[in-house]
């Protein structure tokens, strides 16, 4: 793996968020680490984008596996976890396993990056950690996603308390509703998106390559004093109340009137 002062872990940057990160870290003259649990995704990804992207293969539920990564991209000055996936479910009926799942990557897995990214980032280098909406604003039948993400705001401020002894900055975003195959089933279930939109007072939904920018930014020199902090990149939607998704599921399987 080649490594230097301008290196970029992207954890998860095989698809949605991480790959705009990949390509927007690209175009800021980074040499990206593209490392995702799909293999062949980010070998197929790295072949496209050229000798300044290295594939690997990172699953951050098997530590052994993160720990492999961060070592030999040892001395990279940033790093973007995008890892994360939902098993929604009311919680009187969520199986057991589907909690463990959310929480193991979404939580256990930013636990693992941090752990092992702050133990071989270079001094003063940024860490970026892409959580929820869903860490400040609670929606029914998302349970393991809404306490993961929760717990992953709480993680980076305690990260940016320990790490800030070296001068690295650890913050996360905090994205809405964005155009990304981890949300690609909202639009399965009618009036969903609608919901979302009515309650975003932007009006709209968020683009991957608006999550990726502010990643940039945050781990760019002009976020040089921001540290311990999330950003709300959502069109306001923290302003307002987060769709019921159980109704409008429950209201496909009613049969009609």
């Amino acid at each position: 793996m080649s490594t230097g002062e301008s290196t970029a872990v992207v954890v998860g940057g095989a698809s949605g968020i991480g790959l705009a990160t990949v390509r927007a870290l690209l175009a800021e003259d980074h040499r990206v680490v593209l490392a995702d649990v799909n293999a062949e995704g980010a070998q197929r990804i790295a072949a496209e984008l050229g000798d300044r992207v290295t594939p690997a293969v990172l699953d951050v539920t098997d530590e052994a596996s993160v720990a492999a990564v961060f070592e030999a991209a040892a001395g990279a000055r940033t790093v973007v976890n995008c890892a994360g996936l939902s098993l929604p479910g009311p919680i009187v009926d969520l199986e057991l396993s589907n909690w463990r799942t959310t929480v193991d990557v979404c939580l256990t897995g930013t636990f693992l990056v941090l752990k092992h990214a702050g133990r071989h980032v270079a001094d003063g280098a940024s860490i970026v950690c892409i959580a929820s909406l869903n860490g400040r604003q609670p929606g029914t039948g998302l349970a393991g996603y809404c306490a993961a993400k929760a717990g992953v705001l709480m993680l980076v401020e305690v990260a940016a308390l320990e790490l800030a002894e070296r001068g690295i900055r650890v913050n996360a975003i905090s994205p809405g509703l964005v155009d990304t195959p981890l949300v690609a089933g909202i639009s399965l279930v009618p009036g969903l998106t609608a919901e979302y939109l009515e309650n975003t007072p932007l009006r709209r939904s968020g683009r991957a390559e608006e999550i990726a920018d502010a990643a940039v930014y945050l781990s760019s020199p002009k976020a040089g004093w921001m540290t311990g902090s999330t950003l709300d990149l959502n069109g306001g939607a923290h302003l307002r109340r987060y769709p019921d998704v159980l109704a409008r599921v429950r209201a496909m399987a009613e049969p009609p009137a």
